[in-house]
């Protein structure tokens, strides 16, 4: 019993017509890595939380070095050594690092303080492998950095289990590589460690043990050398996953989206897209292929009208909309499914079936014209809603539920469902996967192929060399603003393409 740092027991949590967690028993052990793997909606993250703190839950127990405990707050958890680090981060943008860290531990600002904490902070980073500078302003870091500061600051309060909660999910691969030596250096110094993820590769590089959830329950238990892909996508989901390849190249079609010699500006008025150029053909997946900050942001946005191009031109559907509203874009037939499905993908306060008609509400489908008003017919809207929901399947709560209820998975199959109702001839699909389990991720790429298939022209960006590699008919990489080469996909290997998202190109 030394060795196991938490015991969790019997652990159950409810929510409106879902069991999140269902009688959970699992073991944290000292000086282990232990993945939790599973389906977005599976209950990693409820389990988490209620280890941290975050939820109670309505039956179970918890053990902390071999005696109960309650937690209900997370200075209760961080009090009993257990501390977890956030896909979004919860550092002050205008504070430098060691700010935030002092002001983390509860010591004031004095200037003693500072000194006393950026010696400790040198010192831990330097053992851990996680350098970052005292002195730095929070907002100049990348999010690599800042994951690192979230970690220095649980270390520094005397974190001894540590929850990574799909600690990769805003990481580049360097950034990966690098958190996963400092995940194993806190393991071999004692800590015990908990792994939350999807991603099945990482979870077999990086684990001691695995552990696999699906619909609240534990399906099973294994290690890395024990087991496949295969197989843990097949516990995670409970049938058989196939990989999702598109079709061999098809017979091209009419150019749909031109952009020619676009420029544009970063918020911060610095030139981040130089001289882009290319072509998407209807029937087509264009992938642009580049890690994040190179200007990807900046080039969608300026093809949905909501940042000015400096120079260049845009054609859509033969039109030239350069410049124009989003709302003239949109009406050339194109939708977006944005990186930020929360921030703006969707409206995380409205209930899925008003979130599902979005764009549709003045239609006369689902609304009545009246003089100076239109009067919604409430309902078509619930019949429509539904059939979405049956359709996509589209799991886990009601039509006229929050959406905020719904698993990542499922809030990425509202906007798939919302966007594929309005019958796009053009999709910009942003990190269309990023965040998604197995299961949800391959939905998602068989969904894209269909649509392609059907003569869709598909502008997918991804710094997923597998999902970019899997989809694309043609790729081109993105580096600091620029297009530096273009590949078909016969031609295109991962070695190549990885180089050039590095700006190596083959001149040097």
């Amino acid at each position: 019993m030394s060795d196991i740092a938490i015991q969790v027991k019997g652990i159950t949590k409810r929510f409106p017509n879902v069991v999140a967690n269902d009688h959970i028993d699992l073991e944290l052990r000292k000086g282990e890595v232990c993945a939790i793997l599973g389906e977005n909606g599976a209950g990693k993250s409820t389990l988490m939380k209620i280890i941290y703190g975050l939820y109670r839950a309505d039956e179970g127990q918890l053990l902390v070095g071999g005696k109960p405990v309650s937690i209900d707050s997370p200075k209760g958890a961080i009090a009993l050594g257990i501390g977890m680090i956030h896909q979004h981060f919860t550092l002050d943008e205008k504070l430098t690092v060691v700010e935030n860290l002092v002001l983390a531990t509860g010591q004031g600002r004095a200037l003693l303080n500072l000194k006393e904490a950026s010696e400790r902070l040198t010192g831990l980073s330097k053992k851990y492998g996680l350098e970052v500078d005292p002195t730095a302003k929070v907002y100049q870091l990348s999010e690599g950095m800042k994951q690192r500061v979230e970690i220095l600051k649980l270390l520094l309060r005397g974190a001894e289990i540590l929850i990574f909660d799909e600690p990769t999910a805003v990481l580049t691969p360097i950034e990966t590589g690098d958190l996963f030596k400092a995940i194993r250096a806190l393991a071999s110094e004692g800590h015990a460690i908990a792994f939350i993820s999807h991603h099945l590769g990482e979870v077999l590089s990086i684990s001691d043990r695995i552990v696999v959830l699906r619909n609240g329950s534990v399906v099973g238990e294994t290690t890395p050398t024990g087991t496949s892909k295969s197989e843990l996508a097949q516990m995670m989901v409970g049938r058989e996953i196939e990989a999702v390849t598109r079709h061999k190249a098809r017979e091209k079609g009419a150019p749909i989206l031109d952009v020619s010699g676009i420029r544009a500006l970063s918020d911060k008025k610095l030139e981040a897209v130089k001289n882009v150029s290319f072509i998407l053909d209807a029937g087509e997946v264009l992938g642009i292929a580049g890690v994040s900050g190179n200007g990807q942001k900046e080039l969608i946005d300026v093809i949905l009208g909501m940042r000015k191009a400096t120079s260049g031109k845009l054609i859509l559907n033969g039109n030239d909309v350069t410049n124009k509203s989003t709302k003239e874009i949109i009406e050339q037939k194109l939708r977006c499914i944005p990186e930020d499905r929360i921030g703006w993908g969707l409206l995380m306060g409205n209930s899925i079936a008003e979130n599902l008609i979005l764009g549709l509400h003045r239609s006369e489908k689902l609304s009545s014209r009246l003089p100076l008003l239109g009067v919604i017919k409430e309902k078509e809207i619930q019949d429509y809603a539904k059939q979405l929901l049956a359709r996509f399947d589209i799991r886990g709560a009601d039509v006229n539920a929050p959406v905020r209820l719904l698993s990542g998975g499922n809030l990425q199959k509202v906007i798939l469902a919302r966007i594929l109702s309005q019958e796009p001839r053009v999709i910009l699909a942003v990190q269309p996967t990023r965040g998604l389990d197995i299961g949800a991720t391959e939905f998602v790429h068989k969904l894209l192929l269909e649509l392609r298939d059907k003569g869709v022209g598909i502008l997918l960006v991804s710094e997923d060399l597998e999902e970019i590699l899997a989809l694309s008919d043609r790729i081109a990489v993105i580096f600091r603003g620029e297009i530096l080469g273009t590949f078909t996909a016969e031609s295109a290997t991962s070695e190549k393409l990885g180089l050039m998202m590095a700006g190596v190109t083959e001149k040097g």
